[in-house]
């Protein structure tokens, strides 16, 4: 079965296509092909509060790239959905309409609390140590999403308006953080020996960049260390430095900051990072579904 999963972020819009096979009792999710668009719809919204002709037709286009995408890999379900930035966006039913109308692909704005619950539906913390707790973050362009699984059950799921574009757009208010703080506080509170799981691309680009070779895990204090010595350089700087695109280049910084505050306010001393992100959810999330319809 070949599923496909749309994810339109803040920052990026990604399509990710799977071939899902059933191994005797094993299910395999087999990547056939994942390609990224750096949007950055929230640069618009978070400023202008609505998404303008650019970044419009951008995203337009970007729809039916990926619908021909789908089209030669013959997907037969997809599911595609819109995070932060359409959440907020004034115009995000028209454009929806439009891009059904052009496209025939239909796109669901899905809440904070459903993205973290798509997240989880990785269920990667279910295949380790059932006696620790682990907290799912993934910090996006627009939001934060959270999701803490303890002693074999979810016990929380929280999304916060904090995220790498609404900070370089100066959209994050004190309380805002408080809120993420006293939330990270309680959960520091009630339970032990915490183990992060870092999902979505920031995450992934910062393991990336800070692992050697045996590294499981991301060491915390070299991502402060990285926090620190990126504050210092220019967008062009870090592109140099670390090769990476220049959008993430822009969103990098913010996105440490975020998640070291969550590793600080968490007690939090290490973070696995399985490579997973939003669009790997979707992608279970409608197999799930399909199973279901079936």
């Amino acid at each position: 079965m070949i599923l496909a999963a749309i994810d339109i972020g803040s920052n990026a819009a990604r399509l990710l296509i799977c071939e899902v096979v059933k191994n005797g009792k094993e299910t395999e999710f087999n990547r056939l092909n994942i390609v990224r668009i750096p949007l950055q719809l929230g640069f618009d919204v978070f400023e202008k509060g609505f998404i303008g002709s650019r970044k419009k037709k951008m995203l337009m286009d970007t729809i039916k790239a990926y619908k021909q995408l789908m089209k030669v890999y013959d997907v037969e379900h997809y599911m595609a959905c819109a995070t932060s930035a359409m959440r907020d966006a004034q115009n995000s039913k028209e454009i929806i309409k439009e891009i059904e109308t052009e496209t025939s692909i239909e796109i669901e704005v899905i809440t904070g609390e459903l993205e973290a619950e798509i997240i989880y539906e990785n269920h990667i913390a279910e295949l380790l140590d059932k006696d620790d707790s682990y907290l799912y973050m993934d910090v996006g362009g627009g939001s934060t999403e959270l999701t803490l699984y303890h002693n074999n059950e979810l016990v929380l799921q929280k999304s916060v308006n904090i995220g790498t574009v609404r900070i370089l757009t100066n959209k994050v208010s004190d309380e805002t953080w408080d809120e993420l703080k006293d939330i990270c506080k309680s959960i520091a509170e009630k339970y032990n020996h915490i183990t992060g799981i870092g999902s979505g691309g920031n995450i992934n680009k910062i393991f990336s960049l800070l692992r050697s070779k045996n590294d499981k895990h991301l060491q915390v204090t070299a991502a402060k260390e990285m926090q620190k010595e990126m504050v210092q350089l220019s967008v062009e700087e870090r592109m140099k430095k670390y090769n990476i695109k220049k959008d993430r280049a822009e969103v990098i910084v913010p996105a440490l900051q975020i998640y070291n505050n969550l590793f600080k306010w968490c007690n939090i001393e290490q973070v696995l990072v399985p490579k997973i992100g939003l669009a790997d959810g979707l992608i279970h999330h409608l197999y799930d579904q399909v199973l279901k319809d079936s």
